[in-house]
């Protein structure tokens, strides 16, 4: 594999990791823009604007859109998370230059009001949706009440108020604010060829406006607290737990992504073989999210109403006892195996390995190779996690319960 890395004129960061052996080709629009960089009020214009890149440009039109990508053969999608809008596909090599124009269509839509009018019922439809999913309100509250006062505390799809009351014009000034050339990376991975992906990167994004969003990353400090929501019809209780973890940019990150897997995995983990196994709860998992200056230990629960407030006791005791002992060198081992494997397999897809390549660049301006990954978990110590408990011990700081119970 070879590593490729440029940047045009206005600033677009373009950059690709050559394998010559795969069949296809992945590539992505990294934009730095999520539901941290919007003002309140315009909470969930993001995610919005991901709906509305489909509508096409002055160029395409939204049949246009999605014809094209299909007749291709394309496996293509979009995504918004707190921080990053990503546009992405991946194709054959020799359909490269259709796909790339029509991922460059995305990233500057017409906002035509009609279209507007019409994906705002879909957006309105979409937070109704979730809403009635337990799983994913608990993290929505959990997020808000964890992140109080944060940019983090703001929602992905926003409300139904700040949806309802946002106007394409808004729309419009906050994509020409977010969209700008310097606020994009552009990644592919897989077969191509370098100099063709220069040439097509100037014919459809040169003209791109320079310039880039400046987004503060002050680490938070959560202030913790507990909230519930009471969904009577729900046969269990979903509870989130979150605790303060390693931010993207910090080396403690590859200790806690290890020790999310070894306490929280969703089979062969602590919580698994002292919760899940014995039939106590349905779930009882262990995440670790990292964003820009900050990031999360998530702990999520699933049981019987009657059955919460003892097993968020089962799962304290096992906290306590990794803050205070550690792991063992035999879980630490057989987590290494785990994530080495993982990170194998998804590198044999050049999808796969888009996702890092761009996170790795946006977060930290640097390319780390599959072997780069696989050396990280490698020289892991029992040290480096007694260092990463220290500084971030696993704990329930704050904690959001929706289900039948009315307290916790």
């Amino acid at each position: 594999m070879i590593f490729h890395e440029t940047q045009l004129a206005n600033g677009l960061q373009i950059i690709g990791e050559v394998n010559t052996a795969a069949q296809s080709v992945a590539v992505g629009f990294f934009v730095r823009a999520g539901s941290r960089d919007e003002p309140a009020a315009l909470s969930g214009v993001s995610h919005f604007l991901e709906h509305m890149a489909f509508k096409g440009n002055e160029k395409y039109s939204a049949d246009d859109v999605n014809r094209i990508f299909d007749e291709l053969g394309a496996s293509y999608n979009a995504s918004t998370s707190e921080e990053v809008t990503l546009f992405y596909a991946a194709i054959l090599p020799e359909y490269l230059p259709q796909v790339f124009e029509m991922l460059a269509c995305l990233i500057t839509p017409s906002v035509r009001h009609d279209d507007f009018d019409m994906e705002k019922n879909v957006i309105l439809e979409e937070i109704g949706m979730y809403d009635d999913q337990p799983g994913f309100l608990a993290y929505e509250k959990c997020m808000a009440t964890h992140f109080a006062g944060h940019p983090l505390s703001r929602s992905i799809l926003g409300s139904v108020e700040t949806v309802a009351a946002l106007t394409a014009e808004q729309m419009q000034q906050y994509h020409d604010e977010h969209y700008q050339a310097g606020n994009i990376v552009l990644a592919l991975a897989g077969n191509m060829d370098w100099d063709n992906v220069l040439a097509l990167a100037n014919q459809y994004c040169a003209n791109w406006p320079a310039g880039a969003m400046n987004r503060p990353i002050d680490e938070a400090e959560p202030a913790g607290g507990t909230a519930v929501i009471t969904r009577e019809t729900s046969i269990q209780q979903h509870v989130m737990q979150m605790a303060k973890g390693p931010a993207a940019q910090d080396e403690l990150r590859y200790a806690a992504n290890l020790l999310s897997v070894i306490v929280g995995d969703e089979s062969g983990s602590r919580l698994f073989w002292e919760i899940v196994d014995p039939g106590y709860a349905e779930a009882a998992e262990l995440g670790y999210n990292e964003y820009d200056g900050s990031g999360t230990y998530l702990t999520y629960l699933s049981c019987a109403p009657e059955e919460t407030v003892t097993n968020l006791e089962r799962i304290r005791v096992i906290y306590d006892a990794i803050n205070r002992e550690g792991i063992t060198q035999q879980e630490l081992e057989e987590a290494k195996n785990k994530v080495a494997s993982r990170i194998v397999l998804s590198s044999e897809r050049p999808m796969g390995r888009l996702s890092s390549l761009g996170n790795n660049w946006v977060y930290g301006q640097k390319y780390r190779s599959v072997a780069d990954d696989l050396n990280t978990v490698k020289a892991l110590t029992l040290e480096n996690f007694r260092e990463l408990l220290d500084v971030y011990p696993l704990g329930q700081v704050t904690t959001v319960g929706v289900g039948p119970r009315v307290d916790l």
